[in-house]
């Protein structure tokens, strides 16, 4: 046996108190009728049996109230397991969108790869919300949403000659992806009645080369708020050149420094531990891109697991209500009280001949 709210039962103290109100109450009356008569003759007739009327009629409303006061109180007995609502989890797509991504080590490229490969993962999704952070040198930040048709014309519509800073600021990108979590967060806990709490991820894909920033400072800042971070290396160890277009995408060859010399992208043994420590900070894992893909696969396999994990502790113990077995009757009781007579027995003794 438990209680939903035991305070409640402090109210009962006011039971005895109306029992001692109605004791001196009834002590009053009968003063009062000695007072009027004599009491071996009035009392007999006018003081026993309607005493004994009203008596009655109080012990039925105190028990009546106190009844319902218990039934306030909640009380519990027995439990079973139950699933609460499906909650989901919040997800920050954080997509390296500079020229490097342009890169063909991938095939089509690996900014189309990328797209592609997320576009499936937003088929899988169900119940989460999720935010799209495109970065290059600076940061462009799409509101968290259930509404992936949205986030699917995002991605499709912006690319790499639209990013308005070139190189990449990792770091940047990072607290970009906290805030617009927080965010949406804050915003959450004012609609609901509960803070959320959902798991929070970012899943952050890159081919590493950070350029400005310091991304380890950044990752901790995240693992401070629980939010953790899923590294995908994309690209080759051994180079690749970065195709280069014109404002209406036509190709016109290869990136080239100022001596001439064609740029070349790759993932290089820096650039992977960094995007390990990231990761390792905050609690999350490092995926390396397998031949011909961006790791979306990969990372699809562990938001499944993180799923599993949400619904499994979405799994209480509810304690079942027993109040409306008190309730009843002590509403019952009291309509009862308030439909007898105050006088029932008086009254017939005085159409009796």
């Amino acid at each position: 046996m438990s209680w939903a709210d035991p305070q409640a039962l402090w109210i009962l103290l006011l039971v005895p108190v109306a029992a001692a109100a109605f004791w001196w109450n009834a002590a009053r009356r009968r003063r009062a009728t000695q007072r009027f008569g004599q009491a071996s003759t009035v009392t007999p007739l006018i003081f026993g049996r309607a005493e004994w009327w009203r008596l009655s009629r109080a012990v039925i409303a105190l028990v009546g109230v106190a009844l319902v006061i218990i039934a306030f109180a909640g009380p519990q007995y027995g439990s079973r397991t139950r699933v609460l609502r499906k909650r989901g989890i919040d997800v920050v797509i954080a997509l390296d969108f500079s020229k490097s991504m342009l890169a063909q080590d991938v095939h089509p490229s690996r900014i189309k790869r990328a797209k592609a490969e997320l576009e499936l993962l937003l088929n899988e999704l169900e119940g989460d919300r999720v935010g799209l952070v495109a970065f290059a040198g600076d940061s462009m930040a799409f509101p968290m949403t259930v509404d992936y048709s949205a986030i699917r014309l995002f991605l499709r519509d912006l690319g790499p000659m639209d990013m308005p800073y070139g190189g990449t600021a990792i770091g940047k990108a990072l607290i970009a992806s906290m805030r617009l979590i927080e965010s949406s967060s804050s915003r959450s806990s004012t609609a609901e009645s509960a803070p959320a709490t959902r798991s929070r991820v970012v899943l952050l894909l890159t081919d590493g080369e950070d350029h400005e920033g310091d991304p380890i400072a950044a990752a901790e800042e995240l693992a401070a708020t629980g939010i953790k971070v899923y590294t995908v290396g994309i690209g080759s160890s051994s180079g690749e050149p970065i195709p280069s277009y014109t404002a209406d995408g036509t190709l016109t060859g290869h990136l080239r420094d100022s001596d001439g010399g064609v740029v070349m992208t790759s993932l290089t043994a820096e650039n992977e531990s960094t995007l390990r420590e990231i990761a390792s900070i905050t609690g999350g894992e490092y995926v390396r891109a397998e031949e011909g893909t961006v790791g979306v696969v990969q990372i699809r396999r562990q938001l499944a697991k993180l799923q599993a994990s949400e619904r499994k502790a979405r799994r209480v113990t509810v304690h079942e209500n027993r109040y409306a077995l008190l309730l009843l009757p002590g509403f019952l009781l009291l309509v009862l009280e308030g439909l007898l007579p105050e006088a029932w027995i008086l009254g017939r003794r005085r159409r009796e001949p």
